[in-house]
């Protein structure tokens, strides 16, 4: 369908800050110091050290722009990455204590870790999707439907949703708690490969964490 003018311009002065998906971060980053030692993969500061020497100049150099330059979407991929990636060691680790015999792991602490780790998944994936879907927050603003990782209730229905509407990370965010809760897709669907293949890890990782390690923090406590 052709845009009207109208749409045109709501969507040429569009703009999308990472103040948002910042704040994520540093929450991911924080429910991340909250585990024990023997679940960080090498030092415990390791991990939030290099996320904030990626975040720091990531924010505050420029966090609203039009156009959004290579080098700074590239940056905030690696500084996911990484926090993917530490949230996925934990995860192993905390696995791995649970099946070495003899463990003796407080069940309490259990929870509380898988907890950290449960919603740090939440937040990976919401920033994963954030940034990949359509080329990015910035090229998603000039983007077409056509080229969606996912399609949103307001996409199908533009009638119910503001001139110009495009996903925010909040909705972005949204789509990757449903996911961990219901092990697939709810109102959001996944459309393009890259989109499904994340859904699908991030609900495996949710479904470990819960199945898995929860259980076993129940059976402790009781």
């Amino acid at each position: 369908m052709a845009k009207t003018s109208e749409q045109r311009m709501v969507q040429e002065e569009r703009t999308e800050s990472r103040w948002p998906p910042a704040l994520a971060t540093f929450v991911a980053v924080l429910l991340y110091l909250t585990l024990p030692p023997h679940l960080t993969l090498g030092p415990g500061w390791l991990m939030p050290a290099l996320v904030v020497v990626l975040l720091v100049p990531l924010v505050f150099l420029g966090p609203v722009r039009p156009q959004e330059a290579p080098v700074r979407r590239s940056v905030g991929i690696v500084l996911i990455a990484i926090v993917n990636a530490a949230n996925t060691a934990s995860l192993a680790l905390l696995v791995h204590t649970l099946l070495t015999p003899g463990n003796k792991e407080n069940g309490w602490q259990l929870l509380v870790s898988a907890s950290a780790i449960w919603f740090t998944n939440i937040l990976v994936f919401g920033l994963w999707f954030w940034e990949l879907d359509r080329g990015g927050p910035q090229q998603r603003l000039r983007a077409s439907r056509r080229d969606a990782d996912f399609m949103f209730p307001q996409m199908i229905a533009p009638s119910c949703a503001p001139l110009g509407w495009l996903p925010s990370f909040a909705d972005y965010l949204y789509v990757a708690f449903t996911n961990a809760t219901a092990f697939s897709p709810t109102d959001t669907m996944p459309l393009s490969t890259m989109a499904k293949t994340l859904m699908t890890i991030e609900a495996l990782i949710s479904l470990l964490t819960v199945l898995l390690v929860a259980a076993r923090a129940v059976n402790i406590l009781s």
